[in-house]
């Protein structure tokens, strides 16, 4: 499954949820893709890119029609994330991965 390898690397699915809504440069995607380091940020893109997931357009990085695809196939999962991350904080508990 090359497909859930590349998802579970650090930051990838991340990136691909911060351009959801639009594209987005370099700098903005340190930020909202989880305070990626610039190697770990540059290393992710390749790939993503590699496989087709993203691309780079004019205003920088960009959902490709695949990588929409794979949003929009993930959406249910990632509002069930979205609910138990409240549920989490709605009892003072916390997650971090290590």
């Amino acid at each position: 499954m090359a497909a859930l390898d590349l998802l579970g690397r650090r930051g990838a699915l991340s990136i691909l949820v911060a351009l959801q809504p639009e594209p987005s440069t370099f700098r903005a995607l340190q930020t909202t893709a989880g305070d990626l380091s610039a190697s770990t940020l540059n290393t992710r893109l390749r790939e993503l890119r590699a496989v087709g997931l993203i691309a780079k357009g004019d205003n920088g990085y960009e959902l490709s029609e695949d990588g929409a695809a794979l949003i929009e196939a993930g959406q249910p999962l990632l509002n069930w994330a979205a609910a138990w991350a409240e549920q989490l904080t709605a009892v003072g508990g916390e997650y971090e991965l290590s």
